[in-house]
């Protein structure tokens, strides 16, 4: 149950372990300097079994939605980490088991000879319960085959809806004679269960409408494998690796989502597509050369295959067009991709230094273009598939030199572009280029023995051809207001600061923080669109070593992003917005706002005593702000805040030199006033909801035993 950590962690790591962390309390680093607990540990003073019983009190669905102790009661608490060494033939033996006796369980079986061989057989499960309450009258959930009421009906079951994935996965390598060594990995998921989903429509009612929606769990039965093949050579100078990697995905419900019953404006959504059977195949070669002392290369060529020829789903509300049944009844998708890449470091002097590298890579969507269905003459689709053919070529450019004084400057410069094909009729308008260059320059210096800062500057300025003008089926012009914000242009500062402040050995502390502006530019004859964004981010970590058995340590982060755009409810066939009562021009203001706080304790107060603690905690707000710019009064959307703390706490007290028992403590609390699952409804009468205020309390016991 326990989990060996480092001592130290970054502000980001914490702020993420307050927001995910699992039922684990934080250990000291043992006396050997080894993690008993990593897979990758080969020791055998490492090796350690612990079996042990936990009990949850007040458990809730937020802290048990990955380790599944979601219910009060008992728990076992099951690990071991076996490491046996032959000395004879130096072949290393290692069994490992991690959290058995829960649903995030780990288990491995790995056998290697130094310099010789190796392989591994490994398993892990990895479970998702969903966290929100659900109350349904929906039938069928788990299969593809769902009955949904034909009328309001809010007096269903409760249910528990939840994911597992179960992973097998086997390695070999060999090192060959000479400079060769093969290395080999394959891995099975096999993934099942169900996940909200709904189906419905968005509606034309009036101003605020979200029309009707139906509660449709997705059901879940897939299996994906990997394969990762391949071969080095080390020759000295040159460093060479080549392979295969591929992928293979097979959904059992590939025949889609069928529906039964259901509100008859919605009748029409049956059945529903789920992810069809798709594989990629990619084969690449990459490696380094190293041509001076002071020079040296990277290199990678890449070929990547990708295929999706599933049948498609079809039924009476989804017939299949004359072409596509013509073409076989699936879509005959292909994707081939090209990749490029070399770089170069170079120290010509020894205050300069030299980076560069060039990056090609070429997307070529060779799908068939066909017309699948006949849509009204006053739409942007024509019925045909989009390819999505990417071309991007980049590179960039960095030197460094060391000034007087200690200062070091470093500048650099750096160019993307991206190239797109264009359908003469598109549902989304598009520019066919994009190009962004990039501008860096930065100034280190140690500002004293015991203190390092740097200062970085950064100019980003994206644009790009010409937006092509979406047209409707009849020939009029469609919508073009609202420039896609990963294609509008943009311009971007960033600034950076840093600094490492170490008065001593026993004591550090780290500070950093970045702030950054977006200015977007909008489309020709149009105030829409995305209009600015902001990011602040700054941490503090400080560690001190008091003794050698007692250590403290604290971090604060803040991250604020800021984004404001603006829309048209309902733009007319000729791309002008009415701005009037029904369609009104309106603007969003989003912020997202986290403040992170945490601090940690290890000492060792007697030899036969170790002891720790951590503590974390996030508070979190959204605003997503709406206002009026010109028409009719749109309603404002209120703040959600939500608020995480963790207390890890753990005792360990020796019984003997190699075993002993260990006491967990965790207390959990999540608090939310989000509005979005307070009470949500659909169409059908499913109801979700979620309890605002969770806390729960963990305690666990277990003895240990350490092999020597």
């Amino acid at each position: 149950m326990k989990r060996v950590c480092s001592f130290k962690y970054s502000s980001m790591t914490l702020a993420l372990a307050a927001a995910f962390g699992t039922a684990h309390a934080v250990e000291p680093i043992v006396t050997e300097n080894i993690d008993p607990r990593a897979p990758n540990s080969l020791n055998t003073g490492a090796s350690e079994a612990s079996v042990g019983i936990g009990y949850a009190n007040d458990a809730t669905r937020r802290f048990g939605e990955y380790n599944g102790i979601k219910e009060n009661g008992a728990y076992g608490l099951i690990d071991f980490n076996w490491v046996k060494r032959n000395d004879e033939t130096g072949t290393w033996t290692r069994i490992f088991g991690r959290d058995v006796g829960l649903d995030d369980r780990q288990l491995r079986f790995e056998q290697q000879r130094q310099g010789n061989w190796g392989y591994s057989i490994d398993y892990s499960r990895i479970p998702r319960f969903e966290p929100l309450n659900i109350t349904t009258a929906v039938g069928g959930i788990g299969s593809n085959n769902l009955v949904i009421p034909t009328t309001l009906n809010p007096n269903g079951g409760t249910i528990d809806l939840k994911t597992k994935r179960d992973i097998l996965g086997l390695g070999f390598d060999k090192y060959i004679s000479g400079n060769w060594d093969v290395q080999i990995k394959f891995r099975n998921e096999e993934k099942d269960g169900a996940r909200i989903f709904a189906r419905g429509t968005t509606g034309t009612g009036p101003v605020g409408s979200f029309g009707q929606f139906e509660f449709a769990p997705e059901p879940i039965d897939a299996t994906t494998r990997q394969i990762d093949a391949k071969v080095n050579y080390s020759g000295g100078a040159l460093l060479l690796q080549g392979g295969y990697y591929g992928t293979m995905y097979n959904n059992k419900f590939d025949s889609g989502l069928n529906f039964t019953g259901g509100l008859a404006g919605l009748s029409t959504f049956t059945p529903i597509a789920l992810p069809p059977d798709n594989q990629s195949h990619q084969l690449y070669v990459s490696g380094n050369y190293t041509f001076t002392q002071n020079t040296r290369s990277t290199f990678k060529l890449a070929y990547q295959k990708e295929t999706q020829d599933a049948a498609f789903v079809s039924g009476v509300n989804v017939p299949l067009s004359p072409a596509a049944a013509a073409a076989g009844g699936d879509l005959n998708g292909r994707v081939d991709t090209k990749i490029a890449h070399f770089g170069i470091t170079s120290r010509p002097i020894p205050k300069l230094s030299l980076v560069a590298d060039v990056h090609y890579e070429d997307r070529d969507d060779k799908t068939p273009v066909l017309v699948y269905f006949f849509p009204p003459p006053t739409t942007t689709s024509n019925g045909e598939n989009e390819p999505r053919s990417i071309r991007t070529t980049s590179a960039k450019a960095e030197a460094g030199y060391q000034l007087p004084e200690s200062f070091k400057i470093i500048g650099g410069v750096g160019w993307e572009e991206k190239k797109r094909n264009l359908s003469a009729i598109r549902v989304v308008s598009g520019r066919e280029t994009t190009d962004e260059t990039t501008w860096k320059l930065e100034l280190r210096r140690p500002m004293a023995e015991t203190v390092i800062g740097s200062v970085a500057l950064m100019h980003q300025d994206r644009g790009g051809s010409d937006f092509q003008t979406t047209v409707q089926n009849n020939g009029t012009v469609g919508s073009n207001l609202i420039a896609p914000i990963f294609l509008a242009d943009r311009v971007r500062d960033k600034v950076r600061v840093s600094a490492n402040w170490a008065p001593a050995n026993a004591f550090n502390i780290q500070f950093y923080a970045d702030k950054a502006r977006d200015d977007y530019g909008s489309r020709p004859g149009s105030t829409l669109g995305p209009h600015s964004g902001e990011a602040t981010n700054w941490s503090l970590d400080a560690s001190y070593v008091i003794n050698d058995r007692w250590q403290v340590n604290a971090w604060y982060s803040q991250n604020d992003t800021h984004f404001e755009s603006s829309t048209c409810e309902n733009a007319s066939a000729t791309g002008v917005c009415p701005a009037n009562a029904t369609d009104p021009i309106w603007g969003a203001n989003m912020r997202n706002l986290s403040n992170n706080v945490g601090a940690g304790l290890r000492a060792k107060p007697t030899a036969q005593i170790d002891l720790g603690a951590e503590f974390t905690y996030a508070e979190i707000t959204d605003q997503n702000h709406l206002s009026t710019i010109q028409g009719a009064a749109v309603s404002d959307l209120p703040d959600s805040h939500t608020k995480t703390m963790r207390l890890n706490l753990f005792a360990r007290y020796a019984l003997q030199k190699n075993s002993g028992v260990r006491l967990d403590y965790i207390f959990d609390r999540f608090k939310t006033d989000d509005w979005t699952w307070a009470s949500w409804v659909y169409a059908d009468g499913t109801q979700l909801s979620e309890n605002q205020s969770q806390r729960v309390n963990f305690l666990g016991v277990s003895y240990y035993y350490r092999f020597q």
